[in-house]
């Protein structure tokens, strides 16, 4: 028994790799691709720095809107709950300046927007059913994809073929379950307070959020 401690004592720890030289040369990499892209199409280019952009801080932040979720009942941490509702309040201030400027302007309301129904609470109860198993959302999903996680790359596949499959019978949905005629709440309560609605609302559950994770 002496002799076993003895040994796993002194067994040489694994020298860890400099990922430093890596880290440099994808650096190059992503910015030699840059300007490929940008003098092909500069619109491309911006949007490829934004994904870059995006990708390294949801690695970062490990943000996943499946753990924002999940991770209230399982571990009690409301972290990530909090930071999805600070996002929401973000977007919600770009969106809502976004439409009132083109509504003031006479043009349409900005954005691809469905009417609630049964499709929406198919689709999220069988989306959640997903996320949970799968270990992650879309974003979550594509994060792990890039640090090399199998299951995830596994993941990706059916995520894939999911969306082409939604996608093939989208017409069907919305021929059947989806109205045609949608509420718009600015129109009816008027901008100031549906504004305020929507923040008070985000408010709450932030304010929920972070006493059940105190708790």
């Amino acid at each position: 028994m002496v002799e076993t401690k003895t040994s796993l004592a002194t067994k040489p720890k694994k020298k860890s790799v400099n990922q430093i030289p890596l880290g440099v040369g994808l650096l190059i990499a992503i910015i030699g691709i840059g300007f490929f892209i940008g003098k092909q199409q500069p619109k491309s280019a911006l949007l490829w720095g934004l994904g870059v952009a995006a990708g390294f801080i949801l690695q970062r932040s490990r943000f996943c809107f499946t753990a924002s979720l999940r991770d209230p009942l399982l571990t009690g941490s409301t972290s990530l709950m909090k930071a999805v509702v600070i996002a929401i309040v973000t977007a919600t201030v770009g969106f809502a300046a976004l439409q009132f400027a083109s509504v003031t302007e006479g043009g349409a309301i900005p954005g691809n927007i469905s009417p609630v129904g049964i499709h929406t609470v198919v689709g999220a109860v069988l989306f959640g059913i997903g996320m949970v198993i799968a270990g992650g959302c879309a974003s979550g999903t594509l994060m792990r994809v890039g640090e090399g996680f199998l299951m995830q790359m596994l993941s990706l596949i059916f995520f894939i073929i999911g969306s082409l499959w939604g996608a093939k019978d989208f017409g069907w949905w919305s021929s059947n379950f989806m109205s045609k005629e949608g509420i718009f709440l600015p129109e009816i309560l008027g901008w100031p307070l549906a504004i305020a609605l929507q923040f008070i609302l985000l408010l709450t559950i932030f304010i929920t959020a972070d006493w059940f994770g105190n708790r």
